[in-house]
Protein backbone atom coordinates (compact mmCIF):
# COMPACT_ATOMS: atom_id res chain seq x y z
CA UNK A 1 0.00 0.00 0.00
CA UNK A 2 2.54 2.81 0.92
CA UNK A 3 6.09 3.36 0.08
CA UNK A 4 8.39 0.68 1.30
CA UNK A 5 11.19 2.35 3.71
CA UNK A 6 14.10 1.12 5.54
CA UNK A 7 14.39 -0.57 8.44
CA UNK A 8 16.04 2.14 10.74
CA UNK A 9 13.85 4.94 9.10
CA UNK A 10 11.25 4.07 11.66
CA UNK A 11 11.98 4.10 14.96
CA UNK A 12 9.34 4.32 18.61
CA UNK A 13 11.17 6.08 21.55
CA UNK A 14 9.78 7.39 24.89
CA UNK A 15 9.22 11.25 24.26
CA UNK A 16 10.28 11.90 27.42
CA UNK A 17 13.56 11.24 26.47
CA UNK A 18 15.65 14.36 24.96
CA UNK A 19 15.12 14.53 21.13
CA UNK A 20 18.42 13.46 18.92
CA UNK A 21 19.04 14.42 15.61
CA UNK A 22 18.83 11.29 14.23
CA UNK A 23 15.11 11.39 15.19
CA UNK A 24 13.70 13.25 11.81
CA UNK A 25 10.36 13.82 12.40
CA UNK A 26 8.83 13.42 15.49
CA UNK A 27 5.12 12.64 15.95
CA UNK A 28 3.10 11.53 19.18
CA UNK A 29 1.20 8.94 18.85
CA UNK A 30 -1.04 8.77 22.42
CA UNK A 31 -4.45 9.67 22.46
CA UNK A 32 -3.42 11.56 26.01
CA UNK A 33 -0.71 14.72 26.23
CA UNK A 34 2.15 13.31 28.62
CA UNK A 35 1.99 14.32 31.71
CA UNK A 36 4.46 17.27 32.89
CA UNK A 37 6.22 17.50 29.41
CA UNK A 38 5.61 20.63 27.58
CA UNK A 39 4.87 21.38 23.83
CA UNK A 40 8.59 22.72 23.28
CA UNK A 41 10.42 20.06 24.99
CA UNK A 42 8.64 17.50 22.90
CA UNK A 43 9.74 18.91 19.74
CA UNK A 44 6.60 17.48 18.02
CA UNK A 45 6.54 17.36 13.88
CA UNK A 46 3.22 16.19 14.79
CA UNK A 47 0.91 15.14 17.27
CA UNK A 48 -0.92 12.21 15.20
CA UNK A 49 -4.35 11.04 17.71
CA UNK A 50 -5.91 9.33 14.59
CA UNK A 51 -3.55 5.78 15.53
CA UNK A 52 -3.73 5.74 19.43
CA UNK A 53 -5.85 2.84 20.33
CA UNK A 54 -9.49 3.90 21.72
CA UNK A 55 -9.81 4.90 25.36
CA UNK A 56 -11.96 1.58 25.94
CA UNK A 57 -9.31 -0.45 24.35
CA UNK A 58 -6.56 1.08 26.53
CA UNK A 59 -8.15 1.00 29.68
CA UNK A 60 -8.88 -2.81 28.64
CA UNK A 61 -5.43 -3.46 28.22
CA UNK A 62 -4.02 -1.82 31.47
CA UNK A 63 -0.18 -2.80 30.12
CA UNK A 64 -1.31 -6.25 31.27
CA UNK A 65 1.12 -8.60 29.29
CA UNK A 66 -0.85 -11.48 29.14
CA UNK A 67 -3.64 -9.71 27.43
CA UNK A 68 -0.55 -7.82 24.57
CA UNK A 69 -1.49 -10.66 22.04
CA UNK A 70 -5.27 -9.87 22.18
CA UNK A 71 -4.48 -6.16 22.56
CA UNK A 72 -2.92 -6.25 19.57
CA UNK A 73 -5.46 -7.81 17.51
CA UNK A 74 -8.17 -5.38 19.00
CA UNK A 75 -5.82 -2.67 18.02
CA UNK A 76 -5.26 -3.51 14.30
CA UNK A 77 -8.84 -3.62 14.14
CA UNK A 78 -9.66 -0.22 14.97
CA UNK A 79 -6.26 0.91 13.14
CA UNK A 80 -9.21 -0.22 9.93
CA UNK A 81 -11.37 2.22 10.99
CA UNK A 82 -12.63 5.73 11.27
CA UNK A 83 -9.65 8.04 10.32
CA UNK A 84 -6.75 5.41 11.14
CA UNK A 85 -6.06 4.07 7.24
CA UNK A 86 -5.57 8.38 6.46
CA UNK A 87 -3.37 8.78 9.27
CA UNK A 88 -1.12 5.30 8.56
CA UNK A 89 -0.69 6.67 5.41
CA UNK A 90 0.58 9.82 6.50
CA UNK A 91 3.21 8.19 8.72
CA UNK A 92 4.15 5.96 5.58
CA UNK A 93 4.79 9.12 3.88
CA UNK A 94 6.70 10.24 6.64
CA UNK A 95 8.90 7.71 6.91
CA UNK A 96 9.50 7.05 3.27
CA UNK A 97 10.56 10.82 3.34
CA UNK A 98 13.46 10.44 6.11
CA UNK A 99 13.71 9.19 9.44
CA UNK A 100 10.82 8.68 11.56
CA UNK A 101 10.29 8.91 15.15
CA UNK A 102 7.15 7.09 17.00
CA UNK A 103 7.52 8.86 20.35
CA UNK A 104 4.80 7.35 23.51
CA UNK A 105 4.62 8.15 27.13
CA UNK A 106 4.41 4.33 27.86
CA UNK A 107 6.65 2.95 29.68
CA UNK A 108 7.18 -0.70 28.76
CA UNK A 109 7.47 0.25 24.43
CA UNK A 110 7.83 -3.38 23.64
CA UNK A 111 4.45 -4.06 25.08
CA UNK A 112 3.14 -1.12 24.04
CA UNK A 113 0.39 0.20 20.68
CA UNK A 114 3.91 1.79 19.49
CA UNK A 115 5.17 -1.96 18.38
CA UNK A 116 2.20 -2.94 17.00
CA UNK A 117 1.65 0.46 14.65
CA UNK A 118 5.56 -0.01 14.08
CA UNK A 119 4.63 -3.41 12.66
CA UNK A 120 1.22 -2.05 10.77
CA UNK A 121 3.46 0.50 9.01
CA UNK A 122 6.34 -1.73 8.10
CA UNK A 123 4.05 -4.28 7.01
CA UNK A 124 1.57 -1.78 4.81
CA UNK A 125 -1.53 -3.35 6.51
Amino acid sequence: MGEMFPKDALRVRRVYEAPEPADGARVLIDRLWPRGLSKADARLTEWCKDVAPSNELRRWYGHQGERFEEFAERYRAELAQEGAPEALERLRGLAAEGPLTLLTATKDVSFSHATVLTEVLREGL
